[in-house]
């Protein structure tokens, strides 16, 4: 096999079995002068080729079994090497390894896309384009994060504008529009696109015949708030408060997916208690997660004793999170190397009593409100997501194991503390709306049994790791198994903050299957379906005020406008 690159670190220590032995493999034997360098960092393997080669290595591998799709990150690295890079992260579920396909892209020059070997790379594929500017051959080509009229060649995550400049550069068509009409101020009031569940934007466009949905179309990214682009401006322990507040639900999640992907990265040891503490409150945060969204669905199927009953129960967790990090929601105690709170043993005998209420109250209400005819009626058969389709789109979480993977993170690709205790991973094949209930069902009583089993082993010691620095254009891969399904974070290490900083949230991934699922359903379940992958949006629905006297552009939350009118000063 001829090798050309320059560079091969010692792979020893890499988890590895026959699947990811084949995998490297074949890479290596497709690409063979093409590859420029292989490297190892924990579980990571990343192979740097050239371009050319790209698609036929993933031609040659793209079929290994329990290889699935899990990410891409688009880089703006011309700076350090001159290009554009592509971070492609394909993970081999079975052995928890993941193999990262390194793409120079330099300007100009068109990578071949992948997205009808791996369907889950469509939107990624699209959204470098959008915030980039890397073309991608062999596909069409259409926006996806930015609106349509965004001005050409103004790409927000290249290194060389800022944000200001986004700012000043960008300015809503409605401005000019909206001066044709010859007044001089306009409150845009957005009547939709709305979520049918939740109070979110999002647009579904539904084709019925009849009752029937014959087929659907979804469009998003109504709102984009330019996280990463806002961390590059932030200190690393910074990004952690910034990171809870992608999801308003979730949060915690995606602050452990990130300092775990720094972590990673850059080789930080974090304290064995530090662990145990992020897996406990990960746990709380699952349990009010999906206790929130049992109750929203038996909401939509027009059963509100349940949805009062789901939330009643809810409240323990809220104050049971309260209880163990000073907040009822938002945490706030994750930082690179640890956190910043502990769990105190005089709290422990509260959190087994309110888990052991939990688990009462929980049991009986779950017992009744699925049995109920009507209920069982409209979550039966519907909303169905065959396995095949589930795989071939790489989902995550309720939504995949509802069609019969069981895709776990904490167990294929185990974090933190949960190496340490013993669950099991529900999963139903049915997969329609009932097998995706059942699934969050069976996870509570689950989540209750790992916490419970955490507080038994919690270890002594510190919270915190000692110290440690930065060393810039490391790679890191955080993955967290949020009620929703894997949250996975990419970071590229920079002198002092994030120099690239990729969040995939689950929703990105399942949203692209609805369209499937609604296939085939009465209207009247188009919403409890869509609902049925638990959807999270950018929950900042506004609305524009538009002075043309000074030329100002304001946003204002959709409800300060349902309360009273608005006047511009």
């Amino acid at each position: 096999m001829s090798r050309g690159f320059s560079h091969v670190e010692d792979l020893k220590g890499v988890p590895r079995g026959p699947r990811s032995d084949a995998v490297l493999s074949r890479v290596l034997s497709a690409c063979g002068d093409s590859i420029l360098n292989v490297s190892r960092r924990g579980t990571t393997i990343r192979v740097a080729l050239k371009a050319e080669c790209f698609r036929k290595a993933v031609e040659s591998i793209y079929s290994e079994h329990d290889l699935y799709f899990r990410t891409m990150a688009a880089s703006d690295e011309r700076l350090k090497d001159g290009v554009y890079k592509l971070y492609y992260v394909l993970g081999i579920d079975g052995e928890g390894t993941n193999v990262v396909l390194e793409v120079p892209a330099p300007e100009g020059v068109e990578i071949s896309t992948v997205s009808d070997l791996f369907r889950a790379s469509d939107w990624y594929e699209l959204e470098a384009k959008d915030l980039f500017g890397i073309n991608f051959s062999g596909r069409s080509l259409r926006r996806l994060v930015l609106p349509e009229d965004w001005p050409e060649n103004l790409y927000p995550l290249r290194k060389d504008i800022s944000a200001d400049e986004i700012k000043s550069l960008y300015q809503p068509q409605m401005i000019s529009q909206i001066a044709e009409l010859g007044v001089e101020e306009v409150v845009r009031v957005p009547i939709g696109p709305y979520h049918p569940a939740l109070h979110e934007p999002e647009y579904f466009e539904l084709y019925v015949r009849g009752e029937k949905v014959v087929d659907a179309r979804y469009v998003g990214f109504m709102v984009h708030r330019g996280i990463e682009k806002l961390a590059e401006s932030m200190k690393y322990d910074q990004v952690p408060f910034l990171a809870e507040r992608i999801c308003g639900i979730c949060g915690f999640v995606h602050s452990t997916s990130y300092v775990q992907a720094v972590e990673e990265a850059l080789g930080i040891e974090v304290p064995e208690r530090a662990q145990f503490v992020r897996s406990i409150v990960l746990e709380v945060e699952r349990l009010h997660s999906h206790l929130l969204w049992i109750g929203v669905a038996l909401h939509l199927l027009g059963y509100d004793t349940g949805f009062m009953h789901a939330w009643r129960i809810r409240e323990k967790i809220m104050v049971l999170a309260e209880l163990l990090t000073g907040s009822r929601k938002t945490y706030g105690i994750n930082l690179v190397g640890g956190v910043k709170k502990d769990v105190n043993q005089d709290k422990v005998p509260k959190v087994r009593e309110v888990l052991e209420q939990l688990k009462k109250e929980f049991s009986e209400f779950v017992g009744i409100a699925i049995s109920v005819p009507q209920v069982m009626a409209r979550l039966r058969g519907t909303g169905l997501l065959p396995r095949g389709e589930a795989r071939a789109y790489a989902l995550v979480g309720p939504t995949v194991r509802g069609s019969g993977l069981a895709r776990d993170v904490r167990k294929d690709y185990t974090y933190a503390a949960y190496h340490y205790v013993s669950f099991k991973v529900p999963v139903y094949s049915e997969g329609d709306n009932l097998a995706r209930t059942l699934v969050r069902v069976d996870e509570v009583f689950e989540s209750i049994s790992i916490i419970e089993q955490l507080l038994d082993m919690l270890p002594g010691g510190s919270v915190m790791a000692e110290g440690w620095e930065t060393q810039p254009m490391k790679l890191g891969i955080g993955a967290v198994e949020a009620p929703r399904g894997e949250v996975i974070h990419v970071v590229v290490t920079g002198d002092y903050s994030p120099y690239r900083w990729r969040v995939r949230a689950p929703t990105y991934q399942n949203l692209q299957a609805v369209p499937t699922m609604l296939r085939g359903v009465d209207l009247a379940d188009a919403p409890l379906t869509i609902a049925s992958i638990d959807p999270c949006f950018s929950c900042t629905d506004r609305a524009l005020i538009i002075n043309l006297r000074s030329g100002s552009v304001k946003a204002v939350p959709i409800e300060v406008i349902s309360r009273r009118g608005v006047r511009s000063g």
